[in-house]
């Protein structure tokens, strides 16, 4: 053997080397860095998905049921209210008491708080913060949440009101490994048997408008 022969092939050995190495680097690190990213973006679709269940109880604290459409829901945020009770004075006051009950009124009374004020406290989400609640984070743009409500009849014959908020993985995975992809859905689908994806609430039964994540 030659010795340009012997360089070719030292060279083509040492190339196979170099792409198998690589190729076992990539095997291992790309499932770590795509869990790790995963857990990022499911925690922001998750922190959004908390202030829709938020403001659907809200809305069906005051309309006894809960709303399947987002214009309808945001409007709600935006500009509607909420009737509060609070009590006077003290009840183990007995002089607060007396002298409320001589003035003939009662220890309640109702007052209203805007809804935008109330569900999301602490904070203080802007308008557009609470017109992009329907926006799934890290999806493409304009991707929103399914959102869904239903009036359901029990097998007692009760009639509860329901709804549903949805991010599925493929919204705001798609821009990674699509292998990595393919496998998170079948492991959510066969594996743990739940909703490919991020849900809060169900329209198929009651859930307490518990989320997959709970």
């Amino acid at each position: 053997m030659n010795k340009w022969l012997k360089i070719t092939l030292l060279a083509i050995l040492t190339v196979g080397i170099a792409v198998l190495a690589w190729t076992l680097f990539r095997q291992i690190t790309t499932p770590i860095e795509y869990d790790k990213e995963l857990n990022i973006r499911e925690t922001a679709v998750i922190e959004r998905i908390k202030d829709i269940r938020s403001a659907e109880q809200a809305f069906k604290l005051k309309n006894q049921r809960y709303v399947g459409d987002w214009d309808s829901l945001i409007n709600f945020v935006l500009g509607d209210t909420l009737t509060f009770e609070r009590k006077l004075v003290d009840e183990n006051d007995s002089l607060a008491m007396v002298a409320l009950k001589r003035s003939g009124r009662q220890n309640v009374e109702q007052f209203k708080m805007a809804v935008r004020d109330t569900i999301f406290s602490p904070r203080k989400l802007n308008d557009q913060q609470i017109r992009d609640l329907k926006y799934i984070p890290f999806a493409q743009q304009g991707t929103e949440y399914l959102l869904a409500a239903t009036m359901f009849t029990t097998e007692s014959k009760v009639v509860v009101p329901l709804f549903s908020a949805r991010a599925p993985y493929k919204a705001f995975m798609w821009d990674l490994d699509e292998q990595e992809l393919i496998n998170l859905i079948d492991n959510a689908k066969n594996v743990f048997y739940k909703y490919p994806g991020i849900e809060v609430g169900s329209v198929e039964r009651a859930t307490n408008d518990a989320g997959n994540w709970e």
